[in-house]
């Protein structure tokens, strides 16, 4: 079985039509067709050429999908033709058919629609991960997330929330504060009205720091985190550069890691699903936790979708449909 695909890779700055053979697949691999592509600011990256898929992963641009199971690799175990399903990828995700490691791969929540499902994979990996894996955070430690109205950081508001960790947010203006706020954010701040120093200090400062915009906010994450505080780096929206202070480092005892997702390996990605399954899916059937679909767009509308997100016009996630091949 070879399967015809259509995707878009990064071509001089913007996404460009392909068409591809998928082979049959192999082993523990299923192919999915797909219904909805998750839009992530790594694809922004992507397009402008600072963030290469990882060795072995495909050049199509897109890091999540849902859709449902077409055939099964020889060794697939829990996956069967005809279930619907989401998988986090490592490049892949803007086509209408994708292979991909079962591992990756887990069916859809009880009651989820597909395109809800291609809006939970990558912003639930990512805030379990650094949560969890890469933070450790603690029973009542005190969390920060900065882009608070972002897919990642309203995932991770919720799973917060749920574990009783008090959470703050900055956010770029009143209605996505509001947003937060009703989310569950115990607190938040716009940053079009200066630095969030002072108030996440009088707030009670952060234990744990999730950080996608790293630059100048890095300094002040120093200045706001706790004794023993984690900085997790998860992107550079505010630039590459910053200044950190050795002597706060020092004193605090603060750890400042970055962080990606894309890269880990495979048996990582496989846990981190799992772990999803376990403890966020039920979550999420019982309405513990929320899906953040912000808008579909038709596939058609790739160039407006990703504007809409480089424009920071967003509160959760959006996602890219494809043609129905009922």
């Amino acid at each position: 079985m070879t399967v015809t695909a259509v995707g878009y890779l990064a071509h001089e700055g913007a996404p460009k039509r392909h068409e591809f053979s998928l082979p049959k697949p192999s082993h523990d691999e299923v192919i999915i067709q797909v219904a909805y592509s998750g839009v992530n600011r790594a694809d922004l990256a992507q397009l402008a050429g600072h963030y290469p898929p990882p060795p072995g992963a495909s050049e199509v641009l897109g890091l999540e999908v849902s859709g449902t199971v077409i055939a099964v690799g020889p060794t697939v175990s829990r996956l069967r033709v005809g279930d619907e399903v989401c998988a986090l990828l490592s490049g892949g995700g803007y086509a209408d058919h994708v292979l991909v490691s079962e591992q990756q791969v887990a069916v859809l929540p009880t009651g989820m629609s597909l395109a809800e499902g291609a809006a939970i994979c990558e912003a639930y990996a990512t805030a379990w991960f650094n949560l969890y894996d890469v933070a450790a955070i603690q029973p009542d430690e005190r969390l920060l997330l900065h882009a608070g109205a972002s897919s990642v950081a309203l995932a991770a508001t919720q799973l917060a929330v749920n574990a009783g960790n008090p959470v703050f947010v900055t956010v770029g203006d009143d209605d996505k504060l509001a947003y937060c706020i009703a989310q569950g954010a115990d607190a938040g701040w716009n940053r079009r009205q200066g630095s969030f120093v002072d108030a996440v200090k009088a707030w009670g400062g952060a234990d744990v720091i999730i950080d996608p915009v790293a630059g100048d906010y890095l300094g002040q994450d120093q200045i706001v985190a706790n004794q023993d505080g984690r900085i997790v780096v998860l992107g550079l929206m505010g630039g590459r550069k910053a200044e950190i202070d050795g002597g706060r480092l020092l004193m605090k005892r603060l750890r400042i890691q970055g962080s990606t997702l894309r890269n880990q390996p495979l048996a990582v990605k496989g846990r981190i699903m799992r772990a999803l399954e376990q403890n966020v899916w039920p979550l999420l059937a019982r309405g513990k936790c929320q899906v953040h679909l912000d808008q579909v767009h038709s596939i058609d509308a790739l160039t407006d979708a990703l504007t809409q997100m480089q424009e920071n016009h967003t509160k959760g996630k959006l996602v890219l449909a494809w043609p129905s091949k009922d």
